[in-house]
């Protein structure tokens, strides 16, 4: 038996086609994680209540603008310094009361 050997246009075809599977299957919903993660980050602000990657809920009490840290109040008389990067979402107001 021979071996076949496929035309040039059906590896090109090939190679489109796994392209377009790493586009929408990886690239695509990376790029828009990354967007909404950069929306959420401009929108901190003093008094915002959040939750970070480690579970824990806290209002923030300083943020700079340049700064890469934000200090959460997690009672009224504790405080933590984290890492904006740790923030996963903004908790609507009055959640910490509800707690």
């Amino acid at each position: 038996m021979e071996a076949q050997q496929g035309s040039p246009m059906s590896m090109l075809f090939i190679f489109v086609l796994f392209g377009l599977i790493f586009y929408f299957m990886i690239y695509r919903p990376q790029a828009k994680r990354n967007k909404a993660h950069k929306q959420l980050m401009a929108e901190l602000a003093k008094g915002t209540e959040v939750l970070t990657s480690g579970g824990i809920i806290g209002k923030i009490t300083k943020i700079g603008a340049e700064s890469d840290y934000v200090v959460l109040a997690l009672n009224d008389s504790t405080e933590i310094t984290i890492k904006r990067d740790f923030i996963v979402s903004v908790l609507p107001k009055g959640s910490l009361k509800s707690l």
